[in-house]
């Protein structure tokens, strides 16, 4: 008897168990609320409407980005006076994998916001996925009408042949009823200068009816941005340069001298020499001498 008495119960608990799952499955979940407050950047959760805190934002310092003193400025400059309510472009930030694109975005928000001398960050930087772009008009939606101005990110952006989300982009950025809000602006980085591979430009010249206004499609979304910022390979100069400032800030015990040639063998097995490679190389060095690369 006792037994038929468990078997009831356990049976009784799977069914409430089952149940529950449907009743979790038929209301939905409470809406997360974005606190601004709690961070100074944030990752866009498109599938939430949230924007999910950054407390500590993987970056390099400023002083640690060789070889790309005029763009640095450049955006330092736009930033600078976004931040102070003044005009300001969207920058597309294109060219040479590992060139320190999307390090000196980071880089220069928290430059700025280590500036601001208010004592505390007005200066959003919120990163969107690529895959979130067709999401960008509800996050537009969702911070217009705050305090806060927002630098929106997007890291390695490009389109291939079949994808129309750039249409999305496009309105985002210029277009439609409301426009872009005054206190945001779209920073982007690609390897493409038009943001699309150009046998898909050129496949649209050599097969469209009117030839001219497809190419003009397609290219027209880079002209949403304005600001076109170009990194190119760096020389051996800058390359050894981005060494020397990674030894120096990290005050690895040795000297240029010692490690030169083994800098310019490691980029030479790479078939590149960039910063990604300067750091990658300087990450070695540290674990041969046993040492970390904590800021």
């Amino acid at each position: 008897m006792a037994d038929q008495t468990n078997d009831s119960i356990v049976q009784l608990n799977a069914k409430m168990d089952a149940l529950l799952v449907l009743v979790e499955r038929a209301v939905p979940a409470k809406p997360l609320v974005s606190d601004l407050t709690t961070a100074d950047a944030f990752v866009w959760n498109a599938s939430k409407n949230w924007l999910q805190p950054v407390k500590k934002v993987n970056r390099v310092d400023m002083v640690l980005l060789q070889g790309i003193d005029q763009v640095r400025d450049i955006l330092l400059d736009n930033t600078k006076r976004f931040a102070n309510g003044l005009a300001a472009n969207n920058a597309l930030l294109w060219g040479a994998r590992g060139m320190g694109k999307s390090s000196l975005v980071k880089a220069a928000h928290a430059t700025i916001n280590s500036n601001s001398g208010t004592g505390k960050a007005s200066l959003k930087l919120v990163e969107i996925h690529r895959e979130d772009i067709d999401s960008l008009p509800e996050l537009l939606s969702h911070i217009r009408d705050t305090e806060y101005r927002f630098i929106l990110f997007c890291d390695d952006l490009s389109f291939d042949h079949d994808d129309t989300s750039y249409k999305a982009l496009k309105a985002a950025l210029d277009g439609g009823v409301g426009g872009r809000p005054e206190n945001c602006v779209f920073y982007a980085t690609s390897n493409r200068r038009h943001l699309m591979p150009r046998d898909m430009i050129e496949n649209e010249r050599s097969t469209a009816i009117s030839p001219s206004e497809a190419v003009e499609e397609k290219v027209s979304l880079s002209d949403r941005f304005g600001l076109w910022l170009g990194f190119h390979k760096c020389t051996q100069d800058e390359y050894l340069a981005m060494i020397r400032g990674y030894i120096t800030h990290y005050d690895l015990k040795v000297s240029m001298d010692d490690v030169r040639a083994d800098a310019l063998e490691w980029s030479t097995t790479r078939g590149s020499r960039s910063g990604r490679v300067a750091w990658q190389f300087v990450t070695e060095l540290a674990g041969r001498l046993n040492r970390t690369l904590n800021n």
